[in-house]
């Protein structure tokens, strides 16, 4: 039997790190895997002018509705019912709240929950994040987690019981391979102003991610160890997080750290090979991509020994270090680019860890659990009162305490005042 599953695939470009990247790769591995059942992938513009009809069981529609926005709640329930899917996979926690079809949820991470960041800080924002992923977890049919960590996450936080998550592990894209061809490293090195040595960190500038942190070690490396290397951070510069050019600044590294901004992928890749050792600084991540693309691209790692970091890497593939120490993080580091030897032996160890893990086993992986919810006809309980109750209602039954300003904000209607009719508009 041939079934209809939509995909949101609202984040799907260059653009955007980890779900972008993942929904790219699960929608090209499933068409590669199964021409059997039809795919309806949900985009806004311009990803949906762009998406071009690869294979004769994709469909692709048009939402235009962004996260936490009223279209979404709206516009997009409209789409989805109107697709008549036997199947929605929500690859991101936020969904319509009132969709009443069968459904399969992606937590990529919890990292809202621990480290809410310097964005979407209000009230409202902080209750439509609690709303959103408590209601979707309660009625999805499974939900898929990225890694064990994160699956213990959702358990512990968002109590979904255990045999209701299934764990997926993510893939290293392609594009990330071994090559040390002195060409292109002289391109790039040319290109981005990179004569010395360097260690390399790609990745947002979020709190969670430690950046200010692995500056202050890097200080270290050079005042203490006599590092002679640089360090380059890619990534879009974001003016909320100005931790990140004042740590150099007060160090004085303004020389030696280079903030090249958002690179090209083909650029990214020359980037890991030519560097001397990828560092994973994060508080927190609920996968890690960067550590399967250092794999990749045969360049040791050193990684923070937090979170889900361990699980992924594996036992003495990476070297591990405490992020909340910069003086434990500079030793590490400096072992990583002098000892020769344990060079040697992460490279070669690296490749091996990377072998258990594909997208396209990822995609087979969540087609089995697509096709083990259609065919036990699994759906939403009858007993579940979720459409009688307000999400206020819900929320105070089911989901984790409210502050006094949340209940006030979600009783509004959990959206930013710009959503809410105003008393004399028509």
């Amino acid at each position: 039997m041939a079934y209809r599953i939509g995909i949101d695939a609202r984040m799907y470009s260059a653009r955007f790190t980890g779900i972008g990247r993942y929904n790219y790769e699960l929608i090209h591995h499933l068409a590669a895997i199964d021409a059997e059942n039809t795919y309806v992938i949900f985009l806004n513009e311009p990803e949906f002018s762009e998406f071009e009809i690869f294979a004769p069981n994709i469909e692709k529609v048009l939402v235009n509705a962004k996260h936490y926005s009223l279209q979404e709640q709206t516009v997009f329930l409209q789409k989805l019912l109107a697709a008549k899917l036997d199947l929605m996979h929500f690859t991101h926690f936020n969904s319509p709240l009132l969709f009443p079809g069968k459904q399969v949820v992606t937590i990529h991470d919890l990292t809202l929950s621990y480290y809410p960041g310097k964005k979407m800080t209000a009230a409202h924002y902080r209750a439509a994040y609690n709303l959103s992923i408590w209601s979707v977890t309660k009625k999805a049919a499974a939900v898929i987690a990225i890694s064990e960590n994160t699956k213990n996450d959702v358990i512990s936080l968002l109590h979904v019981p255990a045999e209701k998550i299934r764990v997926v592990y993510e893939g290293a894209a392609e594009t990330f391979t071994d090559d040390k061809r002195p060409e292109p490293i002289a391109r790039v090195r040319s290109t981005y102003n990179l004569p010395r040595p360097f260690l390399l960190y790609a990745g947002v500038w979020r709190s969670h991610k430690n950046v200010a942190g692995l500056i202050s070690a890097f200080a270290l490396m050079v005042k203490e160890y006599g590092y002679e290397g640089d360090l380059v951070i890619t990534g879009r510069p974001d003016p909320l997080y100005t931790e990140v050019p004042e740590t150099i600044a007060q160090h004085g590294l303004e020389q030696r750290v280079h903030c090249v901004g958002l690179v090209p992928e083909e650029d990214l890749g020359v980037l890991f090979n030519a560097a001397e050792l990828y560092v994973f600084p994060s508080f927190y991540e609920g996968f890690g991509l960067p550590a399967l693309e250092a794999f990749a691209a045969g360049v040791p790692l050193a990684a923070s020994n937090t979170s889900c970091l361990p699980e992924i890497c594996g036992e003495g593939n990476a070297l591990f270090f405490d992020p909340h120490n910069p003086k434990n993080m500079a030793e590490v580091m400096m072992r990583g680019v002098q000892d020769q030897e344990l060079r040697t032996q992460l490279i070669e160890r690296g490749k091996k860890r990377l072998l258990d893990f594909s997208w396209r086993k990822m995609a087979e992986e969540t087609l089995g659990v697509y096709l083990d919810i259609l065919r036990a006809g699994h759906a939403p309980s009858k007993n579940s009162s979720w459409r009688a109750q307000s999400g206020f209602t819900y929320l105070r039954r089911h989901g984790p305490p409210l502050s006094p300003r949340q209940q006030k904000s979600i009783s509004l209607g959990c959206f930013p005042r710009t959503h809410r009719r105003r008393k004399n508009s028509i």
